[in-house]
């Protein structure tokens, strides 16, 4: 059984996390910068079974295609043809940077610690594929 990798793609940055070899949970496993975040997946997937790319897509509040949504969709194409036996399932994205951020400041995270956009970007990603976890649950 392979791992299931969430994605949190932004126009600079992509946060990536992974599941348990279970399933049951995820855990941050890096920022990438968006140029770079193909080659990185390319190196993990050889190490590592990845059986499905779970990836946050941006709508807005009335359920529309928010601002980042083109680049999103392209990105799917391009995962699909670079990687053609691993599927790729949308989960609604929204709040997910909003809850990461609260989940640093519950965890005790110095407020100079948060302002680094790569760990909201990693803990989104963390959110997205605990999520698509829980709802998928067999």
């Amino acid at each position: 059984m392979g791992r299931i990798l969430g994605i949190d793609f932004g126009q600079k940055r992509v946060g990536l996390a992974v599941s348990d070899p279970l399933n049951i949970f995820a855990v941050p496993l890096d920022t990438v910068p968006a140029d770079q975040v193909t080659e990185y997946l390319k190196r993990y997937i050889q190490g590592n079974p990845v059986e499905t790319f779970v990836l946050g897509y941006p709508k807005r509040l009335d359920n529309t295609p928010a601002q980042n949504a083109p680049r999103v969709t392209a990105f799917v194409t391009h995962l699909k043809r670079t990687f053609p036996s691993i599927p790729v399932v949308l989960v609604d994205e929204r709040f997910t940077s909003r809850m990461a951020f609260q989940a640093m400041i519950d965890g005790g995270m110095k407020k100079k610690d948060r302002r680094d956009k790569a760990t909201v970007d990693k803990i989104s990603a963390v959110i997205i594929l605990q999520e698509f976890l829980q709802n998928n649950k067999l």
